[in-house]
């Protein structure tokens, strides 16, 4: 009972906190402009996602303090998410070049690799490989990928928040199917930071949530995937495969338009998200199809896999559609390209 206390008390104070945020965002003119490469039509405040970072953030002593979240856990999440949410706020106010960006997302995940204990064991055809010195170098490029790869496809309304509760409570019913109840109070404290940030940030948003908060969010996952290895290997297949959609849309852009030679950093709305919305004229249709592909694809798989199925299959299974996806809608590819197939 005093856990789903701190909860409802993170979701208030998301609330309330968003709702400060967005009256500061107007008095400061922290509004995002729309442009040729923007997704929405109206000016709207953005910053929003600082409630995601400090409503969160709050209740990890709490779970500390319950023995519901370990201290290395602790510690590795937040020194990280508060280095990323810096970062974050300071360029949503001004602008920070992306190479120091980089080397602030370097230094995180170099932070949560320290406490962790570096990159867990992969099991490869039933036997533990410990990767050693190279496991934390993927572990560092993994935690950077899912930090950027979710700033990147925080790009209509309500998405980041959508995929990030439905992500999380999914989660949570595959620890419950696999026996590792332990692990769900992490992610229903992020779900539940999220949700109430969500109720000013759904189709039509009121606020967006801004590099401080996207950023934040992909950090946050990934630890949270790698804490879960750490328990049971198979659980962070379950994990990628739960995150499947943001994987593949953001990975399949990046690669194509660094195959066009286009400058991946530049502001653009080419993701198979921005085109469906485009196509289907609206943002709400899309955040929701989103969750239905979570719950109704890619969660029995997650949970499947997780229960001991193969991950190489499942992985396939998982993203064979959200692929076939990604092509349909040309995710990667200029207007023009796009218009012309």
């Amino acid at each position: 009972m005093t856990v789903l206390w701190v909860l409802i008390s993170v979701g208030v104070v998301s609330w309330c906190l968003t709702l400060v945020l967005r009256r500061y965002a107007l008095a400061k003119s922290l509004i995002d402009i729309p442009s040729e490469r923007s997704s929405h039509s109206l000016p709207t405040p953005r910053g929003g996602g600082v409630a995601i970072v400090v409503s969160f953030l709050l209740g990890l002593p709490l779970l500390t303090a319950f023995n519901m979240l370990t201290p290395t856990v602790f510690y590795g999440l937040l020194g990280s998410g508060l280095l990323v949410a810096v970062l974050g706020f300071v360029d949503d106010h001004g602008h920070i070049a992306a190479r120091w960006r980089l080397l602030g997302h370097f230094t995180a995940a170099a932070w949560v690799l320290y406490w962790l204990n570096g990159f867990p064991p992969i099991e490869l055809s039933g036997v533990a490989v410990d990767l050693g010195w190279f496991g934390s170098v993927l572990g560092m490029l993994y935690l950077v990928w899912m930090l950027n790869l979710y700033n990147f496809m925080d790009g209509i309304d309500g998405l980041a928040s959508a995929e990030a509760i439905s992500v999380c409570v999914a989660i949570c019913l595959v620890y419950w199917f696999t026996g590792v109840i332990e692990l769900v109070w992490a992610p229903l404290l992020l779900a539940a930071a999220v949700v109430g940030f969500l109720f000013w940030n759904f189709p039509p948003a009121r606020i967006f949530m801004g590099d401080a908060g996207s950023g934040f969010l992909g950090l946050v996952l990934g630890v949270l995937a790698l804490q879960a290895a750490w328990v049971e290997s198979r659980l962070f297949w379950s994990w990628l495969i739960l995150l499947g959609v943001f994987v593949v849309d953001a990975t399949w852009t990046l690669f194509t338009r660094l195959i066009r030679g286009e400058k991946i950093y530049e502001a653009h709305r080419s993701h198979a998200y921005q085109r469906a919305s485009r196509y289907y004229k609206g943002h709400r249709i899309i955040t929701v199809s989103i969750v239905a592909i979570n719950v109704g694809w890619l969660l029995p798989l997650a949970i499947w896999v997780g229960g001991g199925g193969s991950w190489i299959i499942g992985l396939i299974v998982a993203y064979a559609p959200i692929c076939w996806l990604a092509w349909r809608f040309g995710a990667g590819k200029a207007e023009s390209e796009s218009r012309n197939n």
